[in-house]
């Protein structure tokens, strides 16, 4: 096995760290996390794998391996005895999302990869690694089963778009957490050998086979009319699609590419977060505080896969004080600890949802965060922070509140 994983976003080295001191037997937060952590593998072990060929509804190309999924907030116009055109209602999720089944596979193999992987890593169960593989090789690998590297049809407006580009989000709000699942995954992985008939659960041809599919998907996001649209936008659709680019070119070895799109993310930055530490196109949303938290986010994980190719956004302000990752997050503090009312609209007030991106913030060394951070609140149903130390997405929107999908 390998010292430590490597990851893109996690700190690797800090794993590995982490997995000594459980050794030890003496951590308590590392023991309580590790049954929060183990409680959900063994629930994940009992379900998938999934497949985008599982979709009973065809997509716009007839090809079952083609992801598709509809944009949540677009509803059938109630004037129209048809429900035409599909009309937006930002926030309020249509159930109708759920003909197509894709969204919600999707984020069961994003969850399910990625506690197996780490449970695998932190108790040693292979019974965890195995399953993890079996998840991805059958949405990503196997020729049968596995997804074509394209976004094509994601969030289509029925009867009016086959696909957009903003549909890129339902992958890269998520998909770095895989990449590290399959970096935790090949810390084990190998081939079989005279000595023993056992398959390994992440051999060396599946993290060949993985990382070709990414060199296609990244190809696809920058080169696409799809992908050149979702990253010129001023919002966390940008955020995510930099943040997405930039990790893909660090996992397929492609480090000049990681660094010269966290370079060019600064521009972004400038654009999104104004010299008050404000979000203004998140505070625009009817749930501007998940908004908010949400870029931030993308932004946060953005900084993580920075520091690897020698990049500190951490650091970076515009000449106005605007691009501050450390302003925005000071923006958010006071309603994260209960100190003052959100003041914009919010339909849903969850103030957990600032808690990763306060712990990396104080992890870094930012002030503020550090000394609020033992006041952030943990999402209900378990902290993992301290064995996966970087942000997540804690308050998903959820499509079905019994499947464990979210949009």
């Amino acid at each position: 096995m390998s010292a430590y994983p490597q990851t893109v976003v996690l700190d690797g080295f800090r794993l590995e760290e982490a997995r000594q001191r459980l050794r030890d037997g003496n951590d308590v937060a590392l023991q309580t996390a590790l049954g929060v952590l183990t409680r959900q593998a063994d629930e994940w072990l009992t379900q998938g794998p999934w497949s985008v060929t599982m979709k009973k509804k065809l997509p716009p190309s007839g090809d079952l391996h083609d992801y598709t999924s509809q944009a949540p907030y677009y509803w059938p116009s109630p004037d129209s005895p048809d429900g035409k055109p599909y009309i937006n209602r930002d926030g309020k999720k249509n159930p109708e999302v759920l003909d197509y089944t894709d969204r919600v596979y999707w984020e069961k193999v994003h969850s399910s990869s990625t506690v197996l992987a780490l449970a695998w890593y932190y108790t040693g169960n292979e019974a965890y690694a195995r399953h993890a593989g079996d998840i991805m090789r059958t949405w990503f690998i196997t020729p049968e089963t596995r997804m074509n590297p394209n976004l094509n049809h994601a969030q289509l407006i029925p009867y009016a778009e086959t696909g957009r580009p903003i549909g890129i989000i339902d992958f890269s709000q998520a998909y770095t957490s895989v990449l590290d699942a399959a970096a935790i995954l090949a810390t084990g992985s190998g081939e079989p050998n005279d000595l023993s008939s056992r398959e390994p659960f992440w051999s060396k041809s599946d993290a060949e086979g993985f990382r070709a599919w990414n060199v296609g998907f990244l190809e696809w996001l920058t080169n696409s009319q799809f992908g050149r649209e979702e990253r010129a936008q001023g919002n966390n659709h940008g955020s995510f699609a930099a943040m997405q680019i930039a990790a893909i070119a660090l996992f397929i070895g492609d480090a000049a590419r990681a660094h010269e799109e966290v370079l060019g993310a600064r521009a972004h930055l400038a654009a999104t977060i104004a010299p008050d530490g404000s979000q203004p196109e998140e505070l625009k949303r009817t749930r501007s505080w998940h908004y908010s938290t949400f870029n931030l986010l993308a932004l946060t994980r953005l900084a993580c896969v920075g520091r690897k190719v020698g990049v500190d956004l951490w650091k970076f302000e515009g000449p106005k004080g605007e691009g501050s990752i450390t302003s925005a997050i000071d923006f958010v503090i006071p309603a994260a600890t209960g100190s003052q009312r959100w003041a914009f609209p919010e339909l849903g007030f969850k103030v957990y949802a600032a808690a990763d991106i306060i712990r990396v913030a104080a992890d870094t060394g930012h002030e503020r965060a550090k000394e609020v951070v033992h006041m952030v609140r943990a999402p209900p149903e378990g902290d993992l922070w301290p064995l996966r130390p970087a942000p997540e997405q804690l308050d998903a929107v959820k499509v079905d509140e019994h499947s464990k999908g979210s949009y």
